[in-house]
């Protein structure tokens, strides 16, 4: 039996430079992945195919092309479908201002299998989704189950990338709410003297 098909919303708006309207839909994890693919290899000519392959992957309207476009056509575009699909607001890194030092952040999901299953170990994006295929027991609908046991691996990883990020957000919020080894400190800069909480997570913080 097949995994159900999940529907997206549409949008329109307007191109700027040749005032056309298009419709689309907001970028799905399949596109996400390749996106941090892109990033992860800090090639700016592989993130720039990136983001045009997201860009046509997400335009509904048939026959448009994407490779004729101004570069803030471009820009536009893109603003507007990560909009719709993450958020219209970025969080950003910013440096504290006593001292010009990089704020701490919460460890990603990444980071937590990174920190927990080998500190030397490289982990991919393809690993961190084969983890979550692998955590998959059932998906259901108001009408239908679909045990994972029923399906291929192939056709998980299809259901998982199928999904919007804001669906595969509360996949990433059960691995980050889940129970772990938590410890909070307080530290004092010793350049400045300012005093800051950081919180240890994971096995490999409490084995330094």
């Amino acid at each position: 039996m097949s995994l159900p098909k999940i529907s997206v919303p549409t949008y329109e708006l307007q191109i700027p430079s040749i005032k056309k309207n298009i419709k689309y839909r907001p970028f799905l994890v399949k596109e996400e992945k390749v996106l941090i693919i892109a990033m992860e290899s800090d090639d700016t000519k592989q993130i720039a195919e990136a983001v045009k392959t997201v860009i046509s992957n997400c335009i509904i309207t048939k026959g448009f092309k994407v490779e004729n476009l101004a570069t803030f056509d471009i820009e536009y575009l893109f603003l507007n479908i990560r909009g719709k699909s993450v958020g219209e607001s970025v969080d950003v890194l910013i440096t504290c201002p006593d001292d010009g030092t990089t704020r701490m952040k919460y460890p990603s999901m990444q980071e937590f299998i990174k920190n927990n299953f080998g500190s030397n170990s490289i982990i991919s994006v393809d690993d961190t989704f084969d983890m979550i295929v692998s955590c998959i027991e059932q998906i259901y609908s108001e009408e239908e189950s679909w045990a994972s046991s029923d399906s291929t691996k192939k056709e998980l990883n299809e259901f998982v990338e199928q999904l919007t990020t804001n669906q595969f957000k509360e996949i990433e919020k059960f691995f980050d709410t889940m129970p772990k080894l938590s410890h909070t400190i307080k530290v004092k800069n010793p350049n400045t003297g300012v005093e800051s909480e950081v919180v240890l997570e994971g096995l490999t913080s409490f084995f330094a």
